[in-house]
């Protein structure tokens, strides 16, 4: 292997473990914030509260686009990301009311 083709070897090697890493943080982070979206659905449901709030989802889908553009991230993507995030914490909502 000639010089050039190990360094971009290495470099390939550093951007995989960092993509590794930082696949882990998502991972734990999502389940993180799905343990405070239950405790919500938990209170929701306690308290007859409806499984959606439209309005707050609409200011967090804003405020995901914002900082997806801040972050040099496709907008677009954070959105369809975050609408994701949101119908699956509707769901568990929907079915602690049960």
């Amino acid at each position: 292997m000639s010089e050039h083709s190990q360094r971009a070897a290495d470099l390939l090697a550093d951007h995989r473990d960092s993509i590794d890493r930082l696949d882990a943080i998502l991972v734990y982070t999502l389940g993180e914030r799905f343990k405070h979206t239950q405790a919500v659905g938990r209170l929701k449901a306690q308290h007859d509260l409806p499984p959606s709030d439209p309005t707050r989802e609409e200011r967090q889908i804003e405020r995901l686009e914002w900082l997806a553009k801040e972050a040099d991230l496709d907008p677009e993507f954070a959105k369809k990301f975050l609408n994701f995030i949101i119908s699956e914490v509707i769901r568990h909502h929907e079915r602690l009311q049960r």
